[in-house]
């Protein structure tokens, strides 16, 4: 049998751009793929932290994504979060090609939020706020500029060291275009302000608890929420979600992972019965709102990787 052909990190970044990645992702449920047809992902206990376990599958290819999450490797140098991703043919289901899962996600998580926040952003997108100072800060910066002219971008973390290396490597991305970036810390004074002028804001943390205050949003702006997959964990707070559009990649799925949603539904600030789904509004049944704020709820889900994985993969 041949062995795999692996596809290493720098061969994911160059096979695909991000705005060719959300193009794909949004083809893909334009065409009517089910998001709901997806294997519920397993998590267990593992060491210092937890296995993921991703498998989707189409026609053409099935494939899986085996993810580690340690939440004490950045003390060590190390990715909190590491993967593997296994390309297989449909019929034999022989593999044919291992990828850098962390490269994947880092390409398809900005991808899908970018199908998201081209449809619930405003035209113009004048200033930007960015919460995390990870790599997929970076990426959905780049995922935004790909699809708005956006001219000015705040990064938030929580250590100030942290955010003005992440200012430093948003301001490469400018390019020949003018872009102003400030860094600030989660406590400086100046963060609501930069929320309430803002039109997108990503929030790609590891917090636990609220980092934007609920009245913060202005009304027709857009909201990317991604930095949990777990019930208990949320970035938004339940004020926020009350008096906003809500969508999320797949209803089932939000309701097992999306513990923004699930937390604002169970203290009755919002019902599920209007949280919409992407591929809605992919398909035009659903519209931005621009009376409240636009909340794009994301856990990340095994097909996405999947549409990655088939073109990153192909010679």
């Amino acid at each position: 049998m041949p062995q795999p052909r692996w596809v290493d990190a720098a061969t994911v970044r160059r096979s695909l751009t991000p705005d060719r990645a959300r193009r794909l992702v949004r083809q893909a449920l334009a065409d009517g793929l089910d998001p709901s047809a997806d294997p519920i992902r397993q998590a267990v206990p593992a060491g210092e932290g937890q296995l993921l376990v991703m498998p989707s599958g189409n026609r053409q290819a099935a494939g899986v994504k085996v993810l580690s999450v340690a939440p004490g490797n950045p003390a060590r140098g190390l990715d909190r979060i590491q993967a593997i991703y296994v390309l297989m043919d449909t019929e034999t289901l022989t593999p044919f090609a291992l990828i850098d899962g962390a490269a994947v996600t880092a390409l398809r998580t900005p991808a899908v939020s970018a199908v998201a926040m081209d449809a619930l952003a405003p035209a113009d997108v004048e200033a930007a706020v960015v919460f995390g100072t990870g790599p997929q800060a970076v990426g959905h910066v780049e995922a935004l500029l790909a699809i708005r002219h956006t001219s000015s971008v705040t990064v938030v973390g929580r250590r100030g060291e942290a955010a003005r290396a992440t200012a430093q490597r948003v301001s490469s991305l400018a390019g020949s275009r003018r872009l102003h970036v400030d860094a600030l810390t989660v406590d400086d004074s100046a963060v609501e302000s930069a929320v309430r002028d803002a039109q997108v804001v990503v929030t790609a943390t590891s917090a636990a608890t609220p980092v934007i205050g609920d009245d913060w949003v202005a009304d027709g702006a857009c909201v990317v929420a991604i930095g949990s997959h777990e019930a208990h964990r949320r970035e938004l707070g339940s004020g926020l979600l009350g008096r906003a559009l809500v969508v999320v990649e797949d209803l089932a799925t939000a309701h097992r992972e999306a513990g923004d949603v699930i937390l604002a539904a169970a203290q009755g600030a919002l019902d599920w019965d209007d949280v919409h789904t992407l591929q809605d509004v992919v398909l035009g049944k659903v519209q931005r709102a621009s009376d409240r704020p636009n909340v794009f709820k994301s856990v990340g889900m095994a097909w996405q990787d999947l549409v990655i994985a088939e073109h990153v993969a192909r010679p």
